[in-house]
């Protein structure tokens, strides 16, 4: 049922430095072309530092660690029909035979099942806003009580309750790392407000705490905060505005569930004139960056 590309399984059978990517972002998350671009590019990024690049998917129920060209392009495609998978929907998409895009949690367990450790990504799920009332909570959060896998984003995604994602976070006992910060990233900004207890300055001593962390038996994943670029953050006040009526639209269509990330993602790009693609994908780029150097220090590379 899983299929690892071979040079993919030879690293790390060798205890070579693999870095995971997710498919969610090249189906959902971004408009064609710039998706298959986005991807080949993380790849790229990746694997420039002599890192093993493996994006995660689907494919015709099988699960596919290490997607080719042809495959990113396939899933990429808005005429292929492609599921969006979180952890509770692999069963069901294999056994189906369907293609699937795989949100953070399905990545974090596939990652545990194949033996990857690192994994880039562009922002992590949370609690929603309204959750109160809706109990509308992201498994990614659940997910890293579970898989032994850093997971390195920037912050969680901006249209979630930063304050109550990272609540959640620390009631799960999830550890979480600023790189270079002293504050949770907002996704698009490099600001949320909300103060993180753990700062990191180097790759090398993120990728000595998760050594230390697993060394010691402890379950479940370790959450690196990436702030974006200060060149490409995007003013707090501004990106709020778009969020804010991204999500009163949303709600007056009464879109829910699965639906809502790549509705309220592709709203807030056309309502900032794409600007929120290009810090989208800044971003992105720079979390395989950091991955990369990481993974290489806690391989002893």
């Amino acid at each position: 049922m899983i299929r690892i590309r071979e040079d993919i399984k030879q690293a790390i059978a060798d205890n070579k430095p693999v870095v995971a990517l997710e498919s969610t972002i090249i189906s959902h998350g971004m408009p064609y072309p710039e998706n298959v671009k986005t991807a080949i590019h993380c790849q790229d990024i990746i694997e420039a530092y002599g890192v093993q690049a493996a994006t995660i998917a689907i494919i015709a129920g099988e699960i596919v660690v290490g997607l080719d060209d042809d495959e990113i392009e396939y899933i990429a495609d808005p005429k292929t029909e492609v599921l969006k998978v979180g952890r509770k929907d692999i069963p069901v998409a294999i056994e189906r035979k369907m293609n699937g895009a795989l949100t953070v949690s399905a990545t974090m367990a596939v990652c545990q099942m194949a033996g990857i450790r690192f994994f880039a990504t562009g922002g992590i799920g949370g609690v929603h806003r309204g959750a109160s009332e809706t109990f509308d909570i992201s498994s990614d959060l659940e997910e890293f009580t579970k898989s032994q896998v850093a997971v390195v984003s920037a912050g969680a995604k901006a249209i979630l309750d930063l304050e109550k994602t990272m609540e959640y976070l620390e009631t799960k006992g999830v550890l979480v790392l600023g790189y270079q910060t002293n504050e949770l990233p907002a996704f698009y900004s490099r600001e949320s407000g909300l103060r993180l207890e753990y700062r990191c300055d180097d790759p090398e001593e993120i990728a000595g705490i998760c050594r230390t962390k697993w060394g010691l038996g402890f379950e479940g994943g370790v959450f690196v905060a990436n702030p974006i670029p200060k060149e490409y953050s995007y003013p707090v006040e501004e990106i709020n505005k778009a969020i804010d009526q991204a999500v009163e639209e949303m709600n007056e269509r009464g879109i829910k569930g699965k639906a809502t990330t790549p509705y309220l993602l592709k709203r807030i790009s056309e309502i900032t004139g794409n600007k929120s693609l290009k810090v989208n994908m800044e971003l992105v780029f720079n979390n395989c960056d950091l991955a990369a150097r990481i993974a290489k220090y806690y391989w002893g590379e």
